[in-house]
């Protein structure tokens, strides 16, 4: 029999990943209904591989047997082998996850999936070693058990059998809405402190973190809301617990102690060691989560964190034209210092890690000293080879007792220390880099630059409007209200998915507050048009996470929709926070908020009747659904909005929004006048002015501000001060 694929056909894909794969002996095939009608008319099953590029294992897995000739060989001819970039095809990747967490458990990747012709998935796992290992047969035998099974009449009826459970239960998990008609109440505000007090069940009281064992995840959303619940509750304990978090991943090796920014996650329980890839979504959620520290706390240490993360992405992920690159490897190859016998293998960890031989041939005496113990950086090291990811091991107040000078001393001395380490780092081989742009992670990016632009200066806010106009003008089509998903090199691929439309607009009218550019509003009101309709289903009252692949198209034509993927066997909903936001949430809620620069009520009732929906999955599992969480209390209680009509934001009330904790708090600006604002109506197609605007403008020549929440507004005042003066009176 022949071999049901001829070649392997990822040369034609940008996609860093499937480039990265390209070269294999294995004759991938991209993800798509010419590959599964290949399976159909060979009879064969199909071999689904799902990755991305700084992915440790994945790169492990392809070296072990996907670039190995006989394992090559077997997969060929008994299977077509298809490769995913979980990162452009978002969609494969949560319907093959949901089926693995469902049967073993869990996930991650690289993501295994041996499928039926039609793409229903019967056997699942993650990483498989080439030879058995403890409880993990090799792959190459369980290529062939499969294979034989398939061959096997009874043997493959009981596949196809289970590959219908399988798929059933993923796509009841993934699919199933309530009856709309008997939904419930929207959950409400109280939602949070239980999702609070649910998190504190996990918090690990000596790190920080969550569970009392590796690994660790940093889960920013759960961190927002311990902040939260603190901030209205006044308990110590639940600060405390938001505060050790921040802590204990601003010490550890998890984030760079010489570059800034954080890796992806730790392997231990105490922050330690990570696993080294740089993600551009972490880089973007963890600063806002420390800047809300900063504001709640007064520590200007979280701002600094914060600070040095967005520097990061502005110095290693971020195009030169505004938008951010996705990610950085785990692994380069080692500096020349270590290089053996093969100085081009590729180690993780090699840029990050360092030897005390290494710092000394940077810095002379005592700093090499000071540097080395504040680092923790030791003969033997922490981590693999003798190398040692740097920690804050000793504090400024111990370096300065120790070596008997003062602690301003010693913190001039390490400051200077860390950018000499840093240069000479900069002279190591780099890691690979993801240069993908997603609209989604610029989306959650963009918010990050535009929150700090209002705490730590304009030239942030004014990256986030950059960003901003990189992906309007490379990812969005007006004339179709079209947003597409990645931009790599002038290469563009689509359609966009609802995180990428949720998250743009949220940072589009993120960077609206932060400036005051009635243009960014108006394309943030532009998604969100596009988002409900192709992604929203008024009869079930949910938003998707794709389109209909049978549905109505933005253009509002009926009929089967070219930009569904009919090849998936489920329309998945995005539930749960994960490595990022809940698109959902994120959807419900920024409708919400945007629902206040309308001049109907559409946006609003499409958020509730969406949290009200999925009030009980919600209130069954708060802390899992954080992002719905804070939706439905924008919902129930229409949040703090601040209305500031002035023509420029007076300096003294940028200072004071900066220092305030506001958590979610909107920041609406306008014109001063009412002849003003009608610009910024035409601007936007609207008669009249929305509520947000309507009726608050400037008392005279003075910039004037209006607080509102639970849906009830501060008279109007020319002192911002008196005006939160209001708004703590009422809590």
């Amino acid at each position: 029999m022949s071999q049901p694929t001829e070649r392997n056909r990822l040369d034609g894909e940008p996609s860093p990943y499937l480039q990265q794969h390209a070269d294999n002996p294995v004759n991938w095939q991209p993800w798509g209904e010419e590959a599964f009608e290949r399976a159909r008319e060979h009879d064969v099953p199909v071999f689904v591989s799902i990755g991305y590029s700084a992915c440790h294992w994945c790169h492990v897995m392809e070296e072990e047997s996907f670039a190995d000739e006989e394992t090559a060989a077997l997969l060929n001819e008994s299977f077509v082998p298809i490769k995913v970039d979980r990162e452009e095809r978002p969609d494969v990747d949560s319907t093959f996850m949901t089926v693995s967490q469902l049967v073993t458990g869990g996930g991650g990747w690289p993501l295994s999936a041996w499928c039926t012709p039609d793409g229903k998935p019967f056997y699942v796992g993650t990483y498989f070693p080439p030879e058995p290992r403890g409880n993990h047969p090799s792959f190459p035998e369980l290529c062939r058990r499969i294979a034989d099974s398939w061959s096997d009449p009874e043997q493959r009826e009981e596949m196809e059998r289970r590959a219908e459970q399988w798929t059933a239960s993923a796509r009841d998990e993934l699919e199933s809405v309530p009856d709309p008609s008997g939904a419930s109440d929207p959950p409400g505000s109280g939602l949070l402190d239980e999702a609070a007090a649910t998190a504190m069940r996990s918090v690990d009281d000596e790190y920080g973190g969550f569970g009392a064992s590796g690994p660790k995840f940093p889960m920013p959303g759960r961190v927002d809301l311990l902040m939260r619940a603190a901030a209205r509750s006044g308990r110590e304990e639940l600060l405390r617990a938001a505060t050790r978090t921040l802590d204990g991943m601003a010490a550890g090796g998890m984030y760079d102690q010489i570059g800034g920014g954080f890796h992806r996650y730790a392997v231990d329980r105490e922050w330690t060691i990570p696993h080294f890839e740089k993600m551009l979504y972490d880089n973007a959620e963890l600063p806002m989560v420390y800047l809300d520290g900063y504001r709640l706390t007064g520590d200007v240490g979280y701002a600094r964190v914060a600070a040095e993360s967005l520097a990061f992405l502005e110095r290693e992920l971020r195009h030169p034209d505004g938008g951010f690159f996705s990610t950085l490897d785990a692994r380069s190859r080692q500096p020349p210092s270590r290089a053996g016998d093969d100085p081009d293998e590729r180690v993780e960890g090699a840029f990050y890690a360092w030897t005390p031989e290494e710092v000394d041939a940077v810095l002379e005496e005592p700093a090499a000293s000071i540097a080395r113990a504040r680092y923790g950086i030791e003969p033997g090291g922490n981590f693999e080879r003798g190398t040692t990811v740097p920690t804050l091991a000793a504090s400024i107040a111990e370096l300065a007792a120790e070596y008997d000078r003062s602690e301003a001393e010693i913190g001039e001395i390490l400051l200077e220390s860390r950018t000499a380490l840093f240069e000479a780092r900069e002279e190591r081989p780099r890691p690979a880099r993801d240069e993908k742009v997603l609209a989604s992670w610029n989306g959650r990016a963009i918010s990050a630059f535009a929150a700090a632009g209002d705490v730590l200066g304009e030239s942030y806010a004014d990256l986030a409007a950059e960003a901003l106009a990189f992906c309007r003008d490379r990812l969005y089509d007006a004339e179709a209200g079209r947003l597409d998903r990645r931009w790599l090199d002038g290469d563009v691929a689509g359609p966009g998915y609802l995180d990428d439309y949720a998250f743009l607009a949220r940072g589009a009218f993120d960077v609206y507050s932060a400036t005051g550019d009635v243009d960014a509003v108006a394309f943030a009101l532009e998604l969100a048009e596009a988002l409900v309709d192709d992604f929203y289903d008024p009869d079930s009252g949910t938003i998707y996470f794709t389109r209909d692949p049978e549905g109505v198209t933005s253009a509002g034509t009926s009929g089967t929709n070219p930009e569904g993927d009919g090849t998936l066997f489920a329309r998945p909903q995005e539930f749960a926070d994960r490595s990022t936001p809940s698109s959902l949430g994120v959807a419900a809620e920024t409708l919400a908020v945007l629902d206040g620069f309308r001049t109907d009520d559409r946006f609003r009732e499409i958020a509730e009747r969406v949290v009200a929906v999925h009030a009980d999955r919600i209130r069954a599992s708060p802390l899992e659904h954080v992002s719905l969480v804070r939706a439905a209390e924008r919902v129930e209680t229409g949040g703090i909005e601040v209305t500031v009509a002035a023509e420029e934001m007076p300096a003294e009330w940028r200072e004071t929004l900066a220092e305030r904790y506001l958590p979610g708090a909107v920041v609406a600006r306008r014109p001063p006048t009412d002849s003003g604002l009608d610009e910024w109506l035409d601007r936007l197609g609207l008669d009249d002015a929305p509520p947000v605007w309507r009726g608050r403008d400037a008392d005279g020549d003075e910039p004037t501000v209006y607080v509102c929440e639970g849906f009830t507004c501060s008279p109007p005042e020319t002192d911002l001060d008196a005006a939160l003066e209001w708004l703590a009176d009422r809590e």
